[in-house]
């Protein structure tokens, strides 16, 4: 094996059983003779040997890395898909929070994660992202991209945000909400599950849009085209609201401004440990009761 081999690691070290956990982690990396690069801001709190490359955020910090290695909750493994979109390398995340539903695998897995880091023993899939487009007037404001989902979202709390919505250039409904969540299959199970939208398997290709909150008869959840065009528009004389992208970058959106999506340009490749299907990946980080499932019969 080469020694020449390098993983980027990205690793939330809030706390003290992370750091310890990210440590084990680096520790059975070098021993396997994997480099680890490592941002210096990140490297607070650690213990880490020598052999460990700090560098500097920015563009081309992962250059020459094979592997993003994540370890952290949710919103670590969103800052990681940040990188792994700008780098197109496969991002692999293991879970130190609570659901971690891009995470391949555990806290307790990590033994293994070496194993199959060193032997490069992983598959790779792509996951669709959305490419955000604020506009004011016609004039582009803002652009911006989410793996999971972008929101369009009131500013205040005392006042709802009057919003229509429109598919791929038709309107469908004007109402006062909370927000709108405009969201990938991969972000199904995230913002867009909590406003009461459906799970979609990540295969299927698929935009959703999910009121938040509306105050309307007809609000409801939709599955469109992957090739569709989603657009929330801020009515004129509502206050001002906010556009959020995975929930880690916002922009204020002023009365009248229009959120576009669609389909990304740009995937985000994860790195894949087991096969087995996502329906399973659902019951156990939900932790769905199953209780008296039989089964299909034999010879059915």
């Amino acid at each position: 094996m080469s020694d020449r081999r390098t993983v980027f690691l990205i690793a939330h070290t809030g706390r003290e059983a992370a750091l310890r956990s990210v440590e084990g982690l680096v520790d059975g990396l070098l021993k396997a003779g994997i480099r680890i690069r490592l941002l210096e801001a990140e490297a607070v709190g650690l213990d880490l040997p020598d052999g460990v490359e700090l560098v500097p955020g920015g563009p081309g910090a992962a250059d020459g890395c094979e592997l993003i290695l994540v370890a952290g909750g949710d919103g670590t493994l969103l800052r990681g898909a940040e990188l792994a979109r700008e780098s197109g390398l496969p991002m692999l995340g293991i879970n130190l929070g609570r659901v971690g539903f891009l995470a391949e695998a555990e806290r307790d897995d990590l033994a293994t994660v070496v194993d199959r880091v060193v032997d490069a023993d992983y598959a790779v899939e792509e996951r669709m992202t959305i490419d955000v487009l604020v506009r004011t007037n016609g004039d582009v404001l803002h652009e911006d991209w989410a793996l999971n989902e972008a929101s369009v979202e009131k500013a205040a709390r005392e006042r709802m945000l009057e919003v229509v919505t429109e598919v791929d250039g038709r309107p469908v409904s004007n109402f006062g909400c909370d927000g709108v969540v405009l969201s990938t299959p991969t972000g199904s199970t995230a913002y867009a599950f909590s406003g009461g939208g459906p799970v979609v398997w990540p295969e299927v290709e698929a935009l959703l849009m999910v009121p938040i909150s509306a105050h309307a008869l007809f609000a409801r959840p939709l599955v469109t085209s992957p090739d569709s065009v989603l657009a929330v528009e801020v009515q004129p004389k509502t206050p001002h609201g906010v556009l959020w992208c995975d929930g880690r970058r916002s922009v204020e959106l002023p009365a009248g401004a229009r959120v576009e999506v669609r389909r990304g340009k740009t995937p985000v490749r994860l790195a894949r440990l087991h096969r087995a299907p996502f329906t399973d990946r659902l019951v156990a980080k939900f932790a769905l009761p199953v209780t008296g499932w039989r089964g299909r019969a034999q010879g059915a």
